[in-house]
């Protein structure tokens, strides 16, 4: 955990908490170093997030009240688009348009990133900005570009958030879950043996069945 990161979600009540139960010196210490500005995400941050088709976006209501909404897509569609800015196409939804009426009055938000089969999660902290289509047209077209080409849903905007902080979670608590594409890769993977096998078996009746064949053309011959 950085400093960063501390000074951004710790508070003072958190810290007191912290210290009446004994976890102060392992994540409120944090505060006793200078905050260093702006994290830059690292191979691990960038790989995580290019790799989920799915996260939990976090904004705040002009009264103070905390919004949360899914975002997903297919695997590919979170892009890094610079060492602490992220970015993804805002794709239609239900047109209440709560977390852009929000990010017009403050563009603080959270994400919260999990990959369900590693049990691995990403808490982020940034700044959002909204981008028209027509404002950088070029910008939504790289954003809809995922691995198996070009998203057919026709978005807007653009959403960029300039990362804050960012954080590792522990795995405590999340349960396992397989999408189809892991399920078939698991299955691949346990058939692989079994199928080396068989593989084998057919390539030795093959094997037999040409040997057999051969005999029964030389007892032909002879007769």
């Amino acid at each position: 955990m950085s400093s960063r990161y501390a000074h951004i979600a710790f508070s003072p009540a958190a810290v007191e908490r912290q210290r009446e139960s004994g976890s102060f010196t392992i994540y409120g210490s944090k505060l006793d170093h200078p905050d260093t500005g702006p994290m830059e995400f690292d191979s691990r941050a960038q790989g995580f997030v290019t790799s989920v088709d799915s996260f939990f976006l976090s904004t705040v209501t002009s009264d103070g009240w905390p919004y949360i909404q899914h975002r997903g897509g297919p695997r590919g569609f979170l892009h890094v688009l610079g060492p602490n800015r992220i970015g993804f196409a805002d794709l239609p939804g239900n047109q209440q348009f709560v977390t852009l009426g929000n990010l017009e009055t403050n563009n603080r938000v959270s994400l919260f990133v999990v990959d369900y089969p590693t049990r691995t999660r990403l808490k982020i902290y940034g700044r959002a900005h909204v981008v028209d289509a027509d404002a950088d047209p070029a910008l939504l077209q790289q954003l809809l570009k995922v691995s198996g080409g070009i998203m057919p849903a026709k978005a807007q905007r653009s959403i960029v958030i300039d990362v804050e902080a960012f954080d590792w979670n522990c795995a405590r608590n999340i349960t396992p879950r397989y999408d189809k594409e892991r399920m078939d890769e698991s299955l691949a993977l346990a058939r692989r043996p079994l199928q080396e096998q068989i593989d084998s078996l057919q390539a030795d009746v093959a094997r037999l069945a040409a040997e057999n064949e051969a005999l029964r053309a030389r007892v032909s011959n002879n007769e």
